[in-house]
């Protein structure tokens, strides 16, 4: 499990790192982490799924902490972000790029460890998903990283969070009962079906993913597809 932690603050960059040390000699943790100093320097070596934990401070000059995690948002929807700040107003702000909690500075052991102790826990659990038939053979696409389904005459596509896409010879409906069966998936068009936690914006005819994607909404699914969205959105802030 790697970390990625950036504040411009060079004593609490230090602390912050004494402490995930800590961590994982007492907790015998596989984790691993690495400093920034600035947004900048993060950004150009981030990539997704290199790291589970973006730690990030919120205040920083040239690229604030918020701006970059809606950057890491583009490539990355499923690692977990943390922003570091001095304030707790910002915690609603955090809600907007999806992040899994805000730690107040300076940064107490029992509050990092609390965060670490869950991130360790969501770690260990079995990822639930599908299992398909593709050209080479078999894909497992798991529901968390699966951004929206797509099918085009008897071809069905699967658009993951990464903007990789899996391909195979299908009709919809063998799909559509264990997507919509799970809270988080909704059917937008008789061609779509999308990931609500995968949605950047939502308006009267198409869905904007995190990705920058358009999707179409028909005029008969929009009150559904908005009235989904709206509960999803009270759900994750119920969980923050």
């Amino acid at each position: 499990m790697h970390i990625a932690i950036c504040d411009d603050d060079k004593e609490e960059l230090a602390h912050i790192t004494s402490l995930l040390e800590k961590y994982r000699r007492e907790h015998h943790a596989a984790l691993t982490h690495q400093a920034f100093h600035s947004a900048v320097e993060l950004l150009s070596t981030a990539k997704a799924g290199d790291s589970a934990l973006y730690l990030l401070d919120v205040m920083m000059p040239a690229v604030n902490g918020m701006e970059a995690a809606k950057e890491i948002r583009r490539f990355d929807s499923e690692t977990k972000i943390v922003f570091l700040t001095s304030s707790p107003e910002f915690a609603v702000a955090s809600y907007s790029v999806k992040a899994m909690d805000y730690i107040l500075k300076p940064v107490s052991e029992n509050r990092l460890f609390s965060v670490l102790d869950e991130l360790l826990r969501d770690s260990q659990k079995p990822q639930e998903g599908l299992s398909v038939k593709v050209k080479n053979g078999i894909s497992r696409i798991l529901f968390s990283r699966l951004c929206y389904v797509e099918v085009v005459n008897k071809q069905v596509y699967f658009h993951l969070s990464d903007n990789s896409v899996r391909e195979v010879t299908a009709r919809l409906s063998e799909f559509e009962q264990a997507l919509l069966a799970r809270p988080e998936f909704v059917r937008t068009h008789r061609s779509f079906i999308v990931n609500l936690f995968q949605i950047d914006q939502l308006v009267q005819s198409k869905i904007t993913t995190q990705q920058g994607k358009n999707i179409p909404v028909s005029r008969t699914l929009y009150k559904e597809v908005r009235d989904a969205y709206v509960r999803q959105l009270f759900w994750e802030e119920g969980t923050q």
